[in-house]
């Protein structure tokens, strides 16, 4: 199973989000959880959310990125799902050998994200922390795949993203299929 955790804080007003994990809903074995729809009130489901995650071998997180970082309840989930003896910790492997993968939308064009653009660094040293997380509960990070510009992209853009981010997906599940020997 894949497990879609979708934090986007305002999930009704989301284009980039809505369009990507939209592209997603109707693939075989796909969950989505809507942190923000699910737990308006901050109060995480743990035992729902590490079964989810135990069911799940790829974990997506896909939100947009906020003051270089995740949104407030993705890391309120981490903090409580990722719990010290379950997700690491002396002995733990709930989330040992799962693949990771991390889709992130920013306003911030990739120029933006370079030594000469407004945030003075690449993308990539934003998603140091992202990574150590699902490292340090010994799953397998993916390539990210990071949407730059979100809010001034296309229509036509966005849709090729989405369809983009699909075939990744189905790559996978396709993959896994092949690991396992059978067919879907």
């Amino acid at each position: 199973m894949i497990y879609v955790v979708l934090a986007h804080p305002y999930p009704s007003q989301s284009r980039a989000n809505r369009a990507l994990v939209d592209a997603l809903r109707d693939l075989p074995e796909v969950e989505v959880c809507s942190l923000y729809d699910r737990y308006p009130d901050f109060d995480i489901d743990v035992v729902a959310e590490q079964a989810a995650l135990a069911r799940a071998e790829l974990v997506v997180w896909m939100h947009p990125v906020y003051w270089y970082s995740v949104p407030g309840l993705l890391k309120h989930w981490f903090d409580k799902v990722f719990a010290y003896g379950w997700a690491y910790g002396d002995g733990s492997a709930a989330l040992s050998g799962k693949d990771c993968l991390w889709v992130a939308s920013t306003g911030g064009t990739l120029e933006a994200y370079a030594a000469t653009g407004i945030h003075e660094r690449p993308f990539g040293d934003f998603a140091r922390p992202i990574e150590e997380t699902a490292r340090f509960c010994r799953m397998n990070w993916l390539e990210p795949f990071i949407v730059h510009g979100a809010h001034e992209i296309g229509e036509a853009e966005l849709a090729a993203h989405a369809a983009r981010l699909r075939e990744r997906l189905q790559g996978w599940l396709a993959a896994r299929d092949d690991r396992a020997g059978h067919s879907p």
